[in-house]
């Protein structure tokens, strides 16, 4: 793993972690919608700069 894939995975999961904690203070749908789509774009990205697939 480089540092720019960890950093990914990591800021991906912070996020997912925000997703959990803005749906339980009742956020409105659209700003989860979002951060979700940012969440997942970021575990998507670090895991295909992951070394393994070449």
């Amino acid at each position: 793993m480089n540092g720019l894939s960890t950093l990914l995975i990591v800021v991906g999961l912070f996020l997912a972690g925000g997703i959990v904690s803005f749906v339980k203070q009742k956020m409105p749908t659209s700003l989860i919608v979002l951060l979700s789509i940012g969440a997942g774009m970021c575990l998507v990205a670090g895991v295909l700069r992951l070394e393994v697939w070449n």
